[in-house]
């Protein structure tokens, strides 16, 4: 297969590399700065140096293009390579902000080419090992129930950061969609008010299984070791990587009959992992059905543009959280009935209010038309319609507890403002947000000492506990975690 790079991206580079070394693909064409171009020629690859994108997209020859350019005009690219009907893989991220990705799924959508975002470390044996352990129920480790990272980095743990005014992207939100499923929310705390690439930043979260996780990003001279901690109904797991990525890993468990389990991985190259993805997801690209045939189920890769539509999506849930002071909810909206009633109904109701205002001006020239005989059926037939959402039935986690009605799904998220009263004993007066989680939904505020219930205590759920805080007058953290095997 003939590709072409588009920028000089290292992760794009990268990924031409471990293209050509396959032996089953050729470096077409490259456009970008010449620092990309001399890499290249160091690595051996002789390659034809091209300055205009539009050119190489009219190339009928070239069958896969690489995304690597700047994230200024990365946008661009992308949507041009994808309307263009090639195969595109792009460096991640993609945009500052989620639309771009959503626009290149549509498109995608409609050409059927194969569209995967430079996110190997997801693909890493280690990380799918954990995650099969964590698969079955009955399993070493069972339920999920708890989830701890710490990440640490010889320069930054934001990626796309340097330019003035660029929203800067998090690492390891592929991972934690891999052994914990979709995230339902965020909270995020740091020591200003913004994400910045040279602070210790602190995350936390439960996903949509309920269970909860903590992620620590700590840069600078704190090295580059990366550490997961996983806790379940059975036991636990520890994945070290004390190099960090992508070094000599170690995964360490206890498996049903009490044994602890070690296994070991040399430090590898991440980039044949996701080639390999690649080459499966293209021969296996869906290709409409032959008349009289049975059409074939579709193929599930373990990285897909889903990705990386949810990390960006996350990293404007951690954003969000950070300037405001809160809890991000991610709500993924399933095409249901009753959501198709309440959106049909929205716009039957903006219908009416724009008829009944067109109406009452007509009335003001036309002096037989009277606006309130006209007016009054339509707002009787609207309200109405409004019974038809009492005739859809209510799904089943609706008709199960409410938050909040149980001490077992209580959770207390208390803003403790700087200096006040309310700051629990024992704390330092200087604590500015203090934030107790339970696995059920996160949100509700209260302005007061945060009390735990006493059935709580006895309880067999997890329970997690983080405290942050900034003392002064230089910035520091701390935390505590609490669960029933501790």
């Amino acid at each position: 297969m003939r590709f072409a790079l588009l920028g000089d991206h290292p992760d794009g580079l990268d990924t031409a590399r471990a293209l050509v070394a396959s032996g089953r693909h050729e470096l077409a064409t490259y456009t970008g700065q010449p620092a990309g171009a001399e890499s290249l020629t160091r690595w051996g690859l002789t390659v034809k140096l091209i300055r205009d994108a539009e050119e190489v997209l009219a190339d009928p020859s070239i069958q896969a293009v690489i995304v690597a350019s700047r994230l200024a005009d990365r946008p661009t690219h992308l949507r041009r390579a994808l309307q263009s009907e090639r195969h595109v893989l792009c460096v991640h991220p993609a945009d500052q902000t989620p639309d771009i990705a959503y626009e290149a799924a549509l498109i995608q959508g409609d050409t059927h080419s194969v569209l995967l975002p430079l996110l190997p470390v997801a693909l890493h044996p280690a990380f799918r090992r954990l995650a099969e352990l964590l698969q079955t129920k009955d399993g070493p480790i069972g339920v999920l129930q708890f989830l701890q990272m710490e990440r640490g980095a010889a320069d930054a743990v934001l990626v796309e950061s340097s330019a003035r005014g660029q929203k800067p992207s998090l690492l390891g939100w592929d991972v934690l969609r891999t052994l914990g499923g979709e995230v339902a929310e965020v909270f995020a705390f740091t020591a200003g008010e913004e994400l910045s690439p040279d602070a210790p930043l602190l995350l936390t979260g439960r996903f949509e299984r309920q269970a909860v996780f903590q992620a620590t990003f700590l840069p600078g001279p704190n090295g580059a070791r990366w550490h997961w901690e996983v806790a379940g109904t059975h036991g636990r797991a520890e994945l070290d990587f004390p190099q960090g990525w992508p070094g000599p890993s170690c995964l360490v468990w206890q498996d049903e009959a009490g044994q602890v389990r070690e296994q070991q991985w040399e430090a590898m190259n991440p980039w044949p992992a996701l080639l390999e993805v690649f080459e499966e997801a293209v021969a296996r690209q869906p290709q409409p059905p032959k008349k009289g045939t049975v059409p074939q189920s579709p193929f599930s890769p373990p990285l897909t543009w889903q990705t990386a539509v949810r990390c960006l999506e996350l990293d404007d849930a951690a954003r969000r959280s950070i300037e405001r002071g809160r809890v991000s909810t991610l709500e993924y909206p399933e095409a249901t009935e009753e959501v198709g009633i309440k959106g049909t109904m929205t716009l039957v109701g903006c219908a009416l209010l724009w008829v009944s205002l067109l109406l009452l001006i007509l009335s003001a020239w036309v002096s037989w038309l009277q606006w309130w005989w006209a007016v009054v059926p339509l707002l009787i037939v609207f309200l109405s319609l409004q019974l038809l959402r009492w005739i859809v039935p209510r799904s089943p986690e609706q008709d199960g507890p409410r938050m909040l009605e149980t001490p077992a799904a209580r959770v207390i998220f208390g803003c403790v403002r700087q200096g006040s009263g309310c700051v629990p004993g024992g704390w330092p007066r200087s604590a500015q947000s203090v934030a107790l989680f339970r696995t059920s939904r996160l949100g509700t505020r209260c302005d007061s000492e945060p009390e735990m219930p006493d059935s709580v205590a006895g309880s067999p759920s997890p329970l997690l506990i983080v405290h942050f805080a900034r003392l002064s007058p230089a910035p520091s953290y701390f935390s505590l975690q609490l669960s029933p095997s501790s």
